[in-house]
């Protein structure tokens, strides 16, 4: 998920879009993954939601990548999950921060863990879309009809404007018959809603990691950042 957050926004950013990447996993591994040492930070998306003193504008960072900005996030946002349970209209909670900046992008992704709390509950009602990217492993088709049904139920209760906006494959190895049949079973399962684009597995992924930039400005010419281009042309068609 976090691979695909930070290779998407920078990809789009190439189209000409602004984009502001939201940081919303205690691990903070968006952050680490944009060069960015989480437990050095003073502020983060923590305490924008939960300190109304703290402004977005003191939260924001600017990346390496033109055009990308971040909110940056740490191991403090666990704590926001229990102490955002006692808070009114607690589930709007990120919508109200981002509200401030939010037409000062064209896209602005949002970065979960993949448990079904809370804090993904929010990050669910402020936003407009959803992308699940989807290991082609078996036990992850479970983890998605369990998803879909926490989408459904948020654009019920709470946020009518969402909708799940594509499935990504990942970590696809079409030489494997087990990610062919996986793969298989994902467009039987949801037809058009999933992308064309594959995110196949390639051995980019994990350098860039430590390199703190995405792969299209890390290996521009590689046939992952390829990929990422092609989805976010996806993703600006069905925008």
């Amino acid at each position: 998920m976090t691979t695909s957050t930070i290779n998407l926004g920078a990809a789009l950013t190439e189209f000409g879009r602004r984009v502001l990447l939201v940081d919303f996993d205690p691990q903070g591994a968006l952050s680490v993954g944009l060069g960015i040492q989480p437990h050095q930070l003073e502020l983060t998306t923590y305490n924008l939601l939960m300190e109304r003193s703290v402004g977005i504008d003191e939260v924001l960072l600017k990346t390496g990548v033109p055009g990308m900005d971040l909110l940056p996030s740490n191991i403090d946002l666990s704590a926001a999950e229990v102490q955002l349970v006692n808070e009114v209209a607690r589930e709007q909670t990120l919508a109200r921060a981002l509200a401030p900046v939010i037409d000062d992008y064209d896209f602005v992704l949002i970065d979960c863990q993949p448990s079904l709390g809370l804090l993904t509950v929010n990050a669910l009602t402020a936003a407009d879309g959803v992308i699940i990217p989807l290991e082609c492993e078996f036990f992850s088709l479970r983890g998605v009809a369990l998803l879909i049904d926490t989408i459904d139920k948020v654009q019920q209760r709470l946020n009518p404007r969402l909708r799940l906006e594509g499935i990504l494959a990942t970590m696809y190895d079409g030489r494997t018959l087990h990610g062919r049949e996986v793969y298989g079973r994902v467009l039987e399962a949801f037809g058009e809603k999933v992308f064309d684009t594959v995110i196949s597995r390639t051995v980019r992924f994990p350098e860039t990691t430590v390199a703190g930039e995405p792969i299209t400005t890390w290996a521009p010419a590689s046939n992952g950042a390829i990929a990422y281009r092609e989805l976010a042309m996806e993703v600006l068609s069905r925008s």
